[in-house]
């Protein structure tokens, strides 16, 4: 683990940057208030338990050893996202269609109940990564999905909903 909480605190900031996730979403997505993530990347934060870092580094894919998100590149997590999507369902969804469905928000309606499925029961580290890949294969930024995830659970009335505005 790395020794000082401001070089982690970088780290995360360097990576929810990348994310295209605002601090209170993060925030929202690890279980911790706005200000605890605030605080852990401006460095100002003076202690924090050791799982609590972990859990906000799991959930935008770094490691609590050397901050880095080379096991995770290699996952495909559009593939992974879309398995989780089609657990239940006869039609299935594939990974460019996700993709698609999450960079443009046009949710079709054959896609309504994976899409609500996958934003519903999906861990969130898989809905991170989910995002950051199809942002890269649509080319589109990251904040752009994130407004797209937050606006299609808004119209699907979800559960879990109000955890991504």
């Amino acid at each position: 683990m790395i020794s000082h909480l401001a070089q982690v605190g970088d780290s995360i900031k360097e990576r929810r940057s990348e994310l295209g996730l605002s601090q209170a979403l993060l925030a929202k997505l690890s279980g911790l208030t706005r200000q605890t993530i605030n605080g852990l990347e401006s460095g100002k934060l003076k202690d924090l338990g050791f799982n609590r870092v972990c859990q906000v580094m799991n959930v935008i894919g770094l490691s609590p050893g050397v901050p880095s998100i080379g096991p995770r590149s290699a996952k495909e997590a559009l593939w992974m996202a879309a398995n989780t999507a089609n657990v239940s369902y006869k039609r299935e969804i594939n990974p460019e269609q996700l993709a698609h469905i999450l960079a443009t928000g046009d949710l079709k309606r054959e896609f309504i109940a994976h899409v609500a499925t996958l934003l519903e029961e999906a861990p969130i580290p898989l809905l991170v990564m989910a995002v950051e890949e199809a942002a890269a294969k649509e080319r589109v930024a990251p904040q752009t999905i994130w407004k797209n995830v937050a606006s299609m659970a808004d119209s699907l009335d979800l559960v879990r909903n109000g955890l991504f505005k």
